[in-house]
C-alpha cells in the first residue's frame, strides 16, 4: 500500500535545498565534536555529507563555536562539499549572533529551541533579537520545541487550566498540547517580528514512539509549517533504531514530515553516520526515496551452515554503498536496483528472479555451485574459490550496461 499524499506544507529553502511542499524528504544529521575544533568538525562534516545528509546541524554554543563556524563554512567549500550547515542555538543564541555576525552570515539555517531562550525571564526579547538576526541575514528558522526543555511557564498555565476542567486530562496529554502549543505561539511571534511565513519549519519532539505520533499529527493538523521529525533522545543500538523506524515511518506513511533525522547514541567512537545510514533505509523501504541498490538476503538456517553466503551479501552491501558516490554521476537510476544473495535452493532462484541481479549460493550438501539470474533469466552459474571477485564483475558489468544510458531500456543478459 502506498504512502499517503504528502502533507500540504509551504516550501522554506535552506540554502540549495527545498523543504515542504511536493519536494523530497530531507534528510538531516549532526555532529558531535566541539565545534571550535574546526578540522575535527569539517571532517565529520565531510563523512555525514558524503554518507548523503543533505543538512547537517553543528552546536553553536560559546565565542570560539561562534568564531570556528565562517572557517568551517568557508574550509567545506574549498573542498566542494556545499552542503548546508545549521547553527543549534540553546540559552546565549542571541548574545552570539549578535557578537559575531559573520558566523550569522555563514550559517544557512538557525534551530532555536523557546523553552530555553528566555529562561528566568517574562518577556521574550532574547527570543526576538535571534528572529530579528535571522530576518536581517535572510536566514530560515527551526523552531525546536523540545519536552525535555518545554516552557515551564506556559505548561503551568496549561496544567492549572487542566485542573479546572470539569473531566481534566492526564498529565502526559497536557504536556504534550503544551509541545504543540509552545510550537504554533513561538512560530507566530517569530512572524510578528518579522520573519516570513516561509522562512520557519517546525519540530516538536519527545522520546516516546506513541507520543510523538500523536503530538506530530496534532501539530500537522495546525499548522501548514514543513515539519522536522524524529525521537528526542531515541536511544543507542538497536532500540533507538528501532524506535526510531517506528515512529517515523507510522508520520511519513501518512504523508507528516519534510525533514527527519534519526537522533542515535552512538557508541564511544563510533560511526556517526549511521544516523544517516538508518534515515535513508527508512524513507527507503517505504517507497519514498531510492538513495542505494538494496540488497535482499536469506536469514540463514540449518541448510546454511556455512557462512559465506552472508560474507558475500556483506561484502557486496558495502561495496555497492562505497561505489554510490561514483555510480551517481555516471548512472541514471542505479540506486533502484535491486540485488539478491541467497543461501540455498529453496528460495535463492525464485527471490533472484525478482531481483535485478542475483545469486543463489549452494547451501549445505548441495552442488557447490551459484548460478547468477540478470532480470529474471539464468545467465551464468559460478564455481570454485573466486566466486565473489565474480560476482562483483558481472555487478560493474550490469550496472555499466543498464544504467549508462536511458535508452537502454532492453533487459540486460550476460
Amino acid at each position: 500500500m502506498p504512502a499517503s499524499p504528502r502533507r500540504k506544507s509551504v516550501v522554506v529553502s535552506v540554502g540549495p535545498v527545498k523543504v515542504g511542499g511536493a519536494h523530497p524528504v530531507v534528510v538531516q544529521s549532526m555532529t558531535n565534536t566541539d565545534t571550535a575544533d574546526t578540522a575535527a568538525t569539517v571532517n565529520q562534516v565531510m563523512e555525514l555529507a558524503r554518507a548523503g545528509s543533505e543538512l547537517v546541524r553543528v552546536t553553536v554554543n560559546t565565542d570560539d563555536a561562534a568564531k570556528a563556524v565562517p572557517k568551517i563554512v568557508d574550509t567545506l567549500r574549498t573542498f566542494g562539499v556545499d552542503v548546508p550547515i545549521i547553527g543549534d542555538f540553546h540559552y546565549n543564541g542571541h548574545l552570539l549572533l549578535k557578537k559575531y555576525p559573520e558566523c550569522a552570515r555563514a550559517l544557512s539555517k538557525y534551530r532555536i529551541n523557546p523553552g530555553n531562550v528566555n529562561i528566568g525571564k517574562k518577556h521574550d526579547d532574547n527570543y526576538r533579537t535571534m528572529v530579528e538576526c535571522a530576518v536581517e541575514y535572510g536566514k530560515p528558522v527551526r523552531i525546536g520545541v523540545n519536552w525535555g526543555s518545554l516552557d515551564s511557564q506556559l505548561l503551568t498555565q496549561m496544567m492549572d487550566e487542566n485542573s479546572k476542567a470539569a473531566e481534566p486530562l492526564d498529565a502526559m496529554e497536557v504536556t504534550m498540547r503544551a509541545v504543540v502549543e509552545s510550537a504554533i505561539r513561538s512560530a507566530e511571534a517569530a512572524e510578528r517580528y518579522g520573519l516570513a511565513h516561509d522562512k520557519i519549519i517546525l519540530s516538536a519532539k519527545v522520546s516516546n514512539v506513541q507520543n510523538v505520533v500523536a503530538v506530530y499529527e496534532m501539530l500537522a493538523a495546525r499548522c501548514d509549517y514543513p515539519l522536522h521529525v524524529g525521537l528526542t533522545e531515541a536511544g543507542l543500538g538497536s532500540k533507538g533504531i528501532v524506535a526510531t523506524s517506528a515512529a517515523l515511518s507510522i508520520l511519513l506513511q501518512q504523508g507528516i514530515g519534510d525533514t527527519i533525522r534519526a537522533s542515535l547514541t552512538p557508541l564511544p567512537n563510533g560511526d556517526r553516520t549511521e544516523e544517516v545510514i538508518v534515515c535513508q533505509q527508512i524513507l527507503q523501504a517505504l517507497g519514498l526515496r531510492s538513495f542505494t541498490p538494496q540488497v535482499a538476503a536469506c536469514p540463514g538456517c540449518g541448510r546454511t551452515t556455512s557462512t559465506f553466503f552472508q560474507d558475500l551479501a556483506d561484502q557486496i552491501q558495502t561495496y555497492l554503498r562505497e561505489q554510490m558516490p561514483i555510480w551517481r554521476e555516471h548512472y541514471s537510476g542505479v540506486e533502484e536496483m535491486k540485488v539478491a544473495v541467497m543461501g540455498c535452493v529453496v528460495n535463492g532462484p525464485g527471490e533472484s528472479k525478482h531481483a535485478d541481479i542475483g545469486i543463489s549460493l549452494p547451501g549445505t550438501f548441495e552442488d557447490p555451485v551459484a548460478p547468477v539470474y540478470i532480470d529474471g533469466k539464468l545467465s551464468k552459474t559460478l564455481r570454485g574459490d573466486k566466486i565473489v571477485e565474480e560476482f562483483r564483475e558481472i555487478l560493474d558489468t550490469y550496472v555499466a550496461r543498464r544504467y549508462s544510458a536511458a535508452e537502454l531500456a532492453e533487459p540486460v543478459v550476460g
